[in-house]
């Protein structure tokens, strides 16, 4: 006698598969949420430790590192060999913490044999500490000599700028209600609105097709003195990234709803893009003696 096999019929087999397809798409956004909390986390850990080396800057120094002299100035090293500290650094804050964020090499300039070779160097440098995971990996833009060494070499980028108050055109001020300073410096005693009550560094807004690629101020990279590529306003409301146009250097991020800041006291949080424009202004303001509500 024949035996009769059991198995699943072609309907069977199509509603089986049809059920782990709807699962799949139902789990989808739970996974795809779980990795944006997770580079989320990161990206507030890598303001943590920028803000601690800031600390430790201060720490050393007894004073927070400078905003440098100007877009155009590269790593300035004493006696064209060791580098020099804030204010007589012309290179921006992100260049003058490197020790304290455990790149000495890179500060040093990587080991160039000349003035001009450990310029490049530390220009050059992709720290992963100054990339939000969530806008991109380490990278540099490849640029040209418009200003430091002569030749063709990259600007290693930076998410984080610190922050700027005042108009548009404090950032080529020196702008005495800023943490960061052009060509000077200032200390924790200040601070008068409270460490607790003031902005030191964001996420910075960026256009997102052009990562990589060149935008004003994602371009001369994060050695560079007092431009929009380490400082933005706080007198700006913040945005997420655009698919057009420029960070208007104004905060911001590629996370949805909120973006990152680290406060002089050193605490991390998110600040909504729909907070208040005047609540942000006070932020960024270490001595205007308003009262508000931290977003």
């Amino acid at each position: 006698m024949r035996r009769q096999t059991s198995g699943f019929t072609l309907v069977e087999l199509l509603v089986v598969i049809a059920i782990i397809g709807i699962l799949v798409a139902l789990l989808l956004p739970a996974v795809q949420a779980a990795r944006e909390a997770a580079r989320r986390m990161q990206c507030s850990n890598h303001l943590k430790q920028i803000g601690l080396a800031i600390h430790n800057h201060h720490d050393t120094y007894k004073n927070f590192p400078s905003g440098g002299w100007h877009w155009s100035s590269p790593p300035e090293f004493r006696n064209g060999t060791a580098p020099e500290v804030s204010p007589r650094q012309g290179a921006g804050w992100a260049y003058q913490i490197l020790p304290f964020m455990e790149q000495q090499s890179i500060w040093d300039g990587a080991g160039g044999a000349t003035l001009a070779d450990r310029q490049r160097n530390a220009m050059g440098a992709k720290i992963p500490g100054y990339f939000c995971p969530t806008r991109r990996s380490p990278q540099a833009f490849s640029g040209g000599s418009w200003y430091g060494p002569a030749g063709t070499y990259e600007h290693g980028q930076i998410d984080y700028a610190a922050c700027c108050v005042g108009t548009p055109a404090a950032i080529e001020q020196a702008n005495d209600a800023n943490i960061d300073l052009r060509n000077r410096v200032t200390n924790f005693a200040k601070i008068t609105d409270g460490t607790a009550n003031t902005l030191l560094v964001g996420e910075k807004r960026l256009n997102f097709i052009l990562l990589g690629n060149f935008q004003g101020d994602d371009n001369e990279g994060y050695t560079s003195g007092w431009d929009h590529d380490v400082v933005r306003y706080a007198n700006r409301q913040p945005l997420p990234d655009p698919r057009s146009g420029d960070g208007q250097q104004r905060f911001g991020a590629s996370h949805p709803g909120t973006f990152n800041v680290v406060l002089v006291d050193g605490s991390v949080r998110g600040i909504p893009y729909t907070v208040d424009q005047t609540v942000f202004a006070r932020l960024g303001d270490r001595q205007d003696g308003q009262p508000f509500e931290m977003p």
